[in-house]
């Protein structure tokens, strides 16, 4: 496995927008996940059929890509971390800023993967 200096703090470079370059790529930053990423997309792909739309697919590409994306930079999913233990606090300004912090994080994560 590379190290972070290898890919400027990240753990691997990003991946392709393809199922199965996602799938590798989440093998190594979180492999616990794989299997809630199969079946979400079972659902997915089930979806499109009966939808007769590719919009669930490409839905499950762009979800599972900004996770990523938060997942192979330490920084990120640290901020992401974060805000989600507190986002539940007793103090209001303090979930509120948890609330704050989760949006960005995801906000950034997504304008990554759509370039």
């Amino acid at each position: 496995m590379s190290t972070l200096a290898d890919h400027g703090g990240e753990l691997i470079p990003r991946p392709e927008q393809t199922p199965d370059a996602l799938r590798a790529a989440l093998a190594v930053v979180a492999p616990a996940r794989l299997e809630e990423m199969q079946a979400t997309k079972d659902e997915a792909f089930a979806k499109a059929v009966e939808w007769e739309s590719l919009s669930p697919v490409r839905s499950w590409v762009l979800l599972w890509s900004r996770d990523i994306e938060i997942a192979r930079r330490p920084e990120l999913a640290a901020r992401f971390e974060r805000a989600q233990s507190t986002l539940e606090d007793e103090d209001p300004d303090i979930a509120r800023e948890a609330l704050r912090e989760l949006t960005a994080v995801l906000d950034e994560a997504m304008k990554a993967v759509r370039g």
